[in-house]
């Protein structure tokens, strides 16, 4: 995976700008001798904003671009004058990337639509100046708001591929070789385990004027839940898919309990996908005279649709289309189509994406003075910022 540019997992960390001070400046001029305050407001810092991108698949551009920092408002000035806010941020992502807490693994947020726009951490807010406070009893106040700090969060980013139909089954089960013999798409296909090493989409035609999207993600093994093989780092994949496709090959020992060996890994994984609608295909039926399909027919499970079907002869692959663009389009499927998304946990981490430093850069003395001069301030002032405007 290191040479591909299929980047579904990135670790990046995000800074928002602090907000600017707001000024203790006096009016002055040679005429007016008691001026009075007229410190203005300080620019709040720059939001860092995720913007879905219709035309992005990939995280690569954020796996070279670690630290995404936004910059600070500046303090407010004489006059009355406001200082300029901080710039924004904002990180384009493919449809379908999650958010996760880099340090709890907890859910934050994900984008699911072309240009939507999520506020991942807002800027901190301008301090007001020294002529908000002015009153009839005091004047001349010497004293202004401190700008809000910023924010500091460091993130996973999670591809997650948006399809109709997700391909589920063990490696070699011909999930690469049907989803090239349906669409244009082109996986790798060879006779070896483990063919596929990142997923891909592809568009199936149904009769003509319909289609639907089929995602085939590589070949999970048992245990796949707990971080065997390659599973667990693409199984999240599933999750966005609205019809499971489970393919076992028609020369397995034991169809059954092949299919319910997926089916426990997916629900070891998340729950959720057992609720998902399932459809049942025995791939490589090219192998099996009617005799032997009528006997393996009686030991399928009764609670899910099967086919036999073939990528290389073509055997089923219509009967299987309409199975799978009923289960699409079926209401039941429309009102339970809801992804929950799962914590991090150390098995989901990817090792090689997630181990880097980061470079903190060093306070300068501008900033070290103003926390010693306006710490004091900054609680008691934000505290009684909505008593103050009223």
């Amino acid at each position: 995976m290191a040479d591909s540019n299929f980047i579904d997992y990135v670790k990046i960390l995000c800074r928002s700008g602090k907000g600017g001070a707001g000024s203790r400046h006096y009016h002055r001029a040679k005429y007016i001798p008691k001026g009075g305050p007229d410190g203005g407001d300080g620019g709040r810092g720059g939001h860092i904003i995720l913007r879905g991108n219709g035309h992005m698949w990939t995280l690569l551009p954020l796996r070279y671009q670690r630290h995404i920092f936004a910059t600070n408002g500046e303090s407010g000035g004489a006059g009355r004058s406001h200082g300029k806010d901080g710039e924004d941020r904002i990180i384009d992502v493919p449809v379908g990337t999650a958010v996760f807490d880099a340090d709890s693994g907890e859910f934050l947020c994900e984008v699911t639509e072309d240009g939507q726009e999520i506020y991942l951490l807002r800027g901190g807010k301008g301090g007001l100046g020294n002529v908000h406070f002015a009153t009839s009893t005091n004047r001349a106040p010497r004293y202004a708001q401190p700008g809000q700090p910023a924010l500091e969060k460091a993130v996973v980013l999670e591809l997650k591929l948006l399809g109709d139909v997700g391909l589920v089954g063990f490696p070699n089960a011909g999930k690469s070789t049907l989803l090239s013999s349906i669409s244009a798409a082109k996986p790798k296909v060879a006779d070896y385990p483990f063919t596929t090493m990142e997923p891909s989409l592809g568009i199936v035609d149904y009769r003509g004027s319909d289609s639907f999207v089929m995602a085939d993600i590589p070949g999970i093994i048992e245990g796949a839940s707990e971080g065997k093989g390659l599973g667990l780092r693409f199984l999240r994949h599933i999750e966005r898919n609205a019809v499971l496709l489970f393919m076992v090959p028609a020369d397995s020992d034991d169809i059954k309990a092949d299919y319910e060996v997926l089916l426990r890994e997916l629900h070891e994984f998340n729950p959720e996908l057992s609720d998902k609608s399932r459809v049942l295909a025995i791939s490589k039926s090219d192998m099996l005279d009617d005799e032997l399909r009528e006997e393996i027919a009686k030991t399928l499970p009764d609670d899910v649709p099967t086919v036999f079907i073939s990528a290389v002869t073509g055997q089923g692959i219509p009967e299987l289309k309409d199975i799978l663009w009923c289960e699409i389009n079926s209401e039941e499927n429309k009102n339970n189509f809801t992804i929950t998304h799962r914590p991090l946990d150390t098995r989901h981490r990817v090792e090689e994406e997630d181990n880097f430093i980061f470079d903190q850069p060093e306070m300068d003395d501008d900033d070290e003075l103003l926390l010693e001069t306006d710490q004091d301030w900054e609680d008691e002032f934000w505290d009684e910022e909505s008593s103050v405007n009223n």
